[in-house]
């Protein structure tokens, strides 16, 4: 029964270390992606939200859904191909379901806010539907439990729920001051709530490494 279990999920063996590594990948992509925007196209989130949003997902998006494919569900059912297939697909996927969610909760609208939402949302699918796709595929029972009912039970859950959370409550909290009236350049979309959404993807991935590491002391002594 329970090597049944483990082969049915194999995200049980994700290490701490591998955590870190692939939480580390993921946090320099971003940061490369800022570097590049600033030092090659002398751009910035405020100067010019909508290249410089595209920069940081378009370097990201190979790092993401390469890594997380790593640990996709079934491994002897669902090749390292078709994980990443799925990751690709995610993108767009979930790019629309972050731009309807986001209008609704009162983005703008409109021509020229087009290309910022577009590639805020990319970014957000990144954040959010294009680990779990990877790893998960289209198991509802899997998105549900780490989405809806935000119930973590592997190390892999971990990697995915939080920083998803982190990113989706980030970018909430950047919403606030855009209504203000301190006529800053950094209240218009998306700015702040692209600071935000990045600042809490980076924090809640810090958060879910110390809780892998701490889920596996647990669990060794058990295994012993």
């Amino acid at each position: 029964m329970v090597k049944a279990s483990t082969t049915e999920n194999p995200s049980q063996s994700v290490s701490p270390m591998q955590t870190f590594f692939i939480h580390l990948i993921c946090g320099v992509g971003l940061a490369v992606g800022l570097w590049v925007a600033h030092n090659f196209y002398s751009i910035s989130l405020i100067s010019d939200p909508s290249r410089t949003l595209r920069l940081i997902w378009v370097t990201m998006c190979p790092l993401v859904i390469l890594f997380y494919s790593c640990f996709r569900k079934n491994p002897e059912k669902c090749s390292y191909l078709k994980a990443v297939i799925r990751g690709v697909l995610a993108l767009p996927i979930g790019a629309l379901v972050n731009a309807l969610g986001a209008i609704a909760l009162g983005a703008p609208v409109g021509i020229q806010y087009f290309p910022k939402t577009v590639n805020w949302s990319l970014l957000m699918s990144l954040f959010t539907f294009v680990p779990a796709a990877s790893v998960f595929g289209s198991s509802w029972e899997d998105w549900r439990r780490i989405f809806a009912h935000t119930k973590p039970n592997a190390s892999v859950d971990y990697m995915i729920c939080l920083p998803a959370h982190g990113a989706v409550i980030g970018a909430w909290f950047g919403a606030w001051p855009m209504p203000l009236d301190w006529e800053r350049p950094w209240q218009e979309w998306p700015i702040c709530v692209s600071y935000g959404a990045m600042a809490g993807y980076l924090i809640t991935m810090v958060l879910s490494f110390v809780l892998v590491l701490a889920r596996g002391r647990q669990q060794h002594p058990k295994a012993d």
